[in-house]
C-alpha cells in the first residue's frame, strides 16, 4: 500500500487541473459574453484563446519534460505556479468593454490572456508534464489512460457547470471558488514537484524506455496534425451552428465540448472502445445526414436538431480520435505526441473562428469538417495496409472504405452546393451571416432580409407600398400598435436591433427614431438595399455598438428619461443575447424611458418561450405585462409576431383600445433573469 501511495498524486493533480481547465471555460466566456453582444462568435472566439493556449502550455510541458536535470524542471515550475497566484481572483475587468462595434475577436483574446492567461497556461501544462514526470519516476507505466483521466475530469467539469454550478451559484460566488480551487492546486502540484525533484536525481532521459526506438516521422506528426485539427473544426462548427439557431448559453456550449472530450476518454482509455469498421460505416452515414439538417431544421423540432447536430459530431470525432489513439508513439514521445494534437486543435479552432468568417460567406466550415473526417479516416485505413485487403475483395474493408468515400464526397458536394439560393446581396463577418433575397408575393415584388432562417424586415419595391412596415412590424402587430396609439407629438423612439429599418416606417414629422445595432454589415446593407431609413419623416440615427453597453455609456453621459419607448428587437435568427432581457437591462431601460414611457420586447421565437420572462421582467419593474399576438396577413405584408408591452399601470392599453391577448390560466410561472443567473431549462420547446 505504502508503495502505491506516491503514485496517487499524479491521477489527483491531473484530475484537479482537467476539471478547472475545463469550469473556467463557459464560466468566463458567460463573464464576458455580454459584453460584446452575446452572440455565438464570442464563445468560438473564446474557444480559439482556450485552444491556442493549451497548445502553448503542451509545449512548455514538452520544453520543460526534456531538460537533463530534475531539479530545474521542479523549481521552474514552482516558480511559475507561486507567480499565477498574483491573477487571482479571476474576474474580468469592465475596462475591457468595446467601445465600438468593430470586429472584437482581438480584444476578447487580449482580455483572456490577461485574466485568465497565467493559471490556464499552468492548467494546460500539468496533464502532459505530469504524465512525463511519471515515467521517469516509475518507469514502464504507461501514461495514456491519465490522458483518458485528464479528459474525464474535463468531461466532469463540463457537465456540472449547467447543471451544479450555474443554477446555484452567482458569477461572482462562481470565481472565488474557482479561485481558491486553483489555490489548492497549486499546492498539489507544487507538492508533485517537489517530491519528482526529490526522487528523480538522475537524468530523465536515462530513465526512458529503450524498447522501442522508432521515432514518429514527419507523416506521422501530419497526420496526428490532421486529425486533430478535424476534430476541433468539427467542435467549434458545429457549436457555431446549434449557437446561430438556438440561444448561445453555456447549457449549448457544453453539450458538443462534453461529447468532444468524451471521445478522447473512450479512445484513450482503452482500445475495446474503438471499432474501426463499425464507426467507418456509421462516419459514412453522419455526414450526410450531418450535412442535410441545416437545410431541414425549419421542418425540425429543437429535440431532432440537437440530437442530429451531435451525433454527427460524436460519430466523426470518434472516428478521428480512434486513429489517433491507434497511431500514437511510444511514451519517450508522448509530449511530442501532444503537441502535435494540441496544434491540430488550435489550427482548427482558428480556421473556423478566424478565416472562415473572413473567407466563406456560408457555413461552410460544418460540411467541410465532416468530409475531412471521413477523408482522414479513409487515409488511416489505407496506412494500415487496407488497400491490399480491398483489392482482393475482402468486404469487411471494402464497406467501411466506400462509406469513408461516400460521406466525404456528400460532404463536399454539400459544402459546394451550400447557399445555392440567389441572393441579391450577402455578407458574413463575427456576427454571422446576412442576406438580401429578392421575392414575390400578392403584392408585388420586394426584397428582404434574413439572418440565417430568420427574416429581419421586407420592403416592397413598388413605389406606392415601399413606404408599407410589414413583416413584425404592421398595423397588426404589437410594436405597430403602439406606436399608432402615442399621440404625443415629438416621439423619441429607441430601438435595439436595425435589421432592415422598418419601423422608421412608422416615424411622424418630429419624431427621433434611434437604432441601436452590432453589426456595421446591418447598417450598410439597411443604407444600401433598403429606404426605409431616408424615407422617414423621423430624424433617424443609427448608434453602431452593443445596446446595453451604448445606452449605460449615454446614461453615465447624463442621458435619462429621454425615450417615450423602447423597442427591444435584437435576436440574431433564433438565437437571443439573453443580457438585453436580464432584471439590469430592465432597471437600465426603465432609467431611459420617460414617466409613462413603454417597453416592448419582441419575443416572438420558434425555439424558445420567453413570456414567462418578459413577465418577469414587469413583475421587477413593478410594471403590467401585455401579450400581442399577431398572425401572418398577406394584404399587408405582415408575419405573425409575439411582442410585450411593459408599462407602468394599464392606462396606455385601456385608453388605445389594442386587443391585447390574455395569457391561458395554465400558463408557466415568471422567470426573472439577471446578469449571474439565466437558464434555458424552463423556457426550452422542446
Amino acid at each position: 500500500m505504502a508503495a502505491t501511495r506516491p503514485a496517487l498524486r499524479f491521477p489527483v493533480t491531473i484530475f484537479l487541473s482537467a476539471f478547472l481547465l475545463f469550469q473556467i471555460q463557459p464560466m468566463m466566456a458567460r463573464y464576458i459574453l455580454p459584453w460584446f453582444g452575446g452572440g455565438p462568435a464570442v464563445w468560438t472566439t473564446c474557444l480559439l484563446f482556450f485552444q491556442a493556449l493549451l497548445l502553448a502550455g503542451y509545449v512548455y510541458a514538452h520544453w520543460l519534460g526534456s531538460r537533463p536535470s530534475a531539479r530545474l524542471q521542479a523549481w521552474l515550475h514552482l516558480g511559475l505556479l507561486g507567480a499565477s497566484l498574483a491573477f487571482l481572483p479571476i474576474r474580468p475587468n469592465a475596462l475591457w468593454k468595446p467601445a465600438a462595434s468593430a470586429d472584437p475577436s482581438g480584444r476578447i483574446l487580449l482580455l483572456l490572456a490577461v485574466t485568465i492567461g497565467a493559471p490556464y497556461f499552468l492548467l494546460s501544462a500539468t496533464a502532459p508534464l505530469l504524465q512525463r514526470w511519471l515515467t521517469v519516476s516509475e518507469p514502464g507505466k504507461q501514461p495514456w489512460r491519465l490522458y483518458a483521466l485528464s479528459n474525464f475530469g474535463s468531461f466532469v467539469a463540463l457537465l456540472s457547470y449547467p447543471f451544479a454550478v450555474e443554477p446555484f451559484l452567482r458569477l461572482n460566488m462562481q470565481v472565488w471558488t474557482w479561485s481558491a480551487l486553483y489555490v489548492a492546486f497549486a499546492i498539489l502540484c507544487g507538492w508533485t514537484a517537489w517530491r519528482f525533484w526529490s526522487t528523480a536525481t538522475v537524468a530523465p532521459a536515462s530513465h526512458e524506455d529503450e524498447a522501442d526506438p522508432a521515432r514518429p516521422t514527419i507523416v506521422h506528426v501530419l497526420l496526428w496534425l490532421g486529425l486533430a485539427a478535424c476534430g476541433s473544426t468539427l467542435l467549434v462548427a458545429t457549436t457555431n451552428q446549434i449557437s446561430q439557431e438556438i440561444a448561445v448559453n453555456p447549457f449549448l456550449w457544453v453539450a458538443p465540448l462534453a461529447l468532444y472530450l468524451l471521445t478522447f476518454v473512450l479512445t484513450f482509455e482503452s482500445d475495446r472502445f474503438y471499432r474501426p469498421v463499425m464507426m467507418a460505416v456509421a462516419a459514412g452515414i453522419a455526414a450526410p445526414i450531418g450535412c442535410v439538417v441545416p437545410s431541414l431544421s425549419g421542418a425540425l423540432s429543437l429535440r431532432w436538431q440537437l440530437i442530429l447536430y451531435l451525433t454527427a459530431m460524436l460519430v466523426a470525432c470518434l472516428l478521428c480520435h480512434g486513429e489517433l489513439a491507434r497511431s500514437r508513439p511510444s511514451a519517450r514521445y508522448l509530449t511530442t505526441f501532444y503537441v502535435a494534437v494540441a496544434a491540430g486543435g488550435a489550427l482548427g479552432g482558428g480556421f473556423v473562428a478566424l478565416i472562415a468568417p473572413r473567407v466563406f460567406t456560408e457555413f461552410l466550415e460544418y460540411p467541410i469538417g465532416l468530409a475531412a473526417a471521413c477523408l482522414l479516416g479513409f487515409a488511416g485505413w489505407l496506412r494500415g495496409g487496407a488497400l491490399a485487403l480491398w483489392t482482393r475483395g475482402n468486404l469487411a474493408v471494402r464497406v467501411p472504405l466506400m462509406a469513408l468515400l461516400f460521406g466525404g464526397l456528400t460532404a463536399i458536394v454539400a459544402a459546394a452546393t451550400s447557399g445555392n439560393q440567389p441572393s441579391v446581396a450577402s455578407a458574413r463577418n463575427f456576427y454571422g451571416i446576412l442576406r438580401v433575397l429578392q421575392g414575390n408575393d400578392g403584392n408585388g415584388a420586394f426584397l428582404e432580409l434574413r439572418h440565417g432562417r430568420t427574416r429581419h424586415g421586407s420592403q416592397y419595391l413598388d413605389a406606392l407600398k415601399r413606404d408599407w412596415p410589414t413583416t413584425y412590424y404592421g398595423p397588426h402587430s404589437g410594436v405597430g400598435m403602439s406606436l399608432n396609439a402615442m399621440d404625443q407629438r415629438h416621439r423619441r423612439v429607441a430601438i435595439v436591433g436595425l435589421g432592415a429599418g422598418t419601423l422608421a416606417a412608422w416615424g411622424r414629422s418630429g419624431d427621433t427614431f434611434r437604432f441601436y445595432e452590432i453589426n456595421p454589415d446591418v447598417d450598410a446593407i439597411a443604407h444600401q438595399w433598403f429606404t426605409f431609413l431616408r424615407d422617414s419623416r423621423a430624424r433617424t440615427e443609427i448608434v453602431l455598438g452593443d445596446a446595453r453597453v451604448s445606452l449605460e455609456r449615454e446614461l453615465a453621459q447624463g442621458n435619462s428619461a429621454d425615450f417615450d419607448l423602447i423597442a427591444v428587437d435584437a435576436f440574431t435568427s433564433d438565437a437571443i443575447p439573453f443580457h438585453l432581457l436580464t432584471a439590469e437591462c430592465a432597471d437600465l431601460y426603465r432609467k431611459r424611458l420617460a414617466p409613462g414611457g413603454l417597453l416592448l420586447l419582441h419575443i416572438s421565437n420558434r425555439i424558445l418561450n420567453l413570456e414567462p420572462v418578459a413577465r418577469g421582467l414587469a413583475e421587477h419593474l413593478g410594471w403590467t405585462e401585455t401579450l400581442f399576438v399577431s398572425g401572418d396577413d398577406r394584404t399587408t405584408g405582415e408575419s405573425g409576431s409575439v411582442w410585450a408591452l411593459l408599462t407602468h399601470g394599464t392606462e396606455f392599453v385601456k385608453g388605445s383600445g389594442m386587443p391585447s391577448v390574455t395569457a391561458p390560466a395554465t400558463r408557466r410561472a415568471p422567470i426573472l433573469w439577471t446578469d449571474d443567473f439565466v437558464s434555458l431549462w424552463h423556457v426550452l420547446n422542446f
